[in-house]
């Protein structure tokens, strides 16, 4: 686009491929000290530069993913950072609405990680098919000795949550928990020391 500071490149696929997928060939010819996944309906105001502030965290010696503080369009602070999804875990949030009191992953609405990290990886599991891509793709960092961090400018994201509507997302959600859970990264993350306490955790809202 005339004027901005970068390049603009436009892939489009000859058929529908899942979340981590498409940021893999996105990504592949990356020659950028970082990378960024950002989600199309993650916005900021122009008063705030969160993504300069996340790639000032990154730099840091030991540090592998930087991420920011999640609002809705409402204001509130949203649940972006979670505990390993065990299915004890997930019975109490879902039955009792609990909130996670340590971040164990977050989700991948905007992340900022080095490139090195990036590549170690090499990238998200394509066997993941919409839903735990971001989970599998946090706890391997962790087991790795990378450290999670959350930025101090926050943005703004206005997620669907389609797997809460449609049976179709909700098979592939299922699908990706089984997945994640017989990965060997889900087993080490398990043994891993108590990761940081959530931003909701430390706001005082009940667990």
């Amino acid at each position: 686009m005339a004027g901005w500071p970068f390049a603009l490149e436009i892939r489009r696929n000859a058929q529908p491929l899942g979340f981590g997928c498409n940021h893999n060939r996105a990504l592949a010819s990356a020659r950028e000290p970082f990378v960024c996944v950002i989600n199309p309906d993650v916005f900021w105001s122009e008063q705030e530069e969160p993504l300069q502030d996340l790639l000032a965290l990154v730099a840091r010696p030991g540090l592998a993913l930087a991420y920011p503080p999640q609002i809705g369009e409402d204001g509130a602070l949203q649940d972006f950072e979670r505990e390993l999804p065990s299915l004890w875990n997930l019975l109490r949030r879902k039955l009792r609405g609990r909130v996670e009191r340590r971040v164990e992953w977050v989700n991948a609405a905007c992340l900022v990680l080095g490139r090195d990290s990036w590549l170690r990886l090499r990238g998200f599991d394509e066997g993941f098919y919409m839903y735990c891509e971001d989970v599998d793709l946090c706890l391997r960092l962790r087991v790795l000795g990378g450290e999670l961090r959350r930025g101090g400018l926050p943005v703004v994201h206005a997620g669907q949550r389609a797997s809460r509507r449609s049976l179709r997302h909700g098979a592939w959600h299922v699908a990706s928990l089984l997945r994640l859970w017989s990965r060997p990264a889900y087993r080490k993350a398990r043994a891993l020391p108590q990761a940081a306490l959530s931003l909701r955790s430390l706001r005082g809202e009940p667990s």
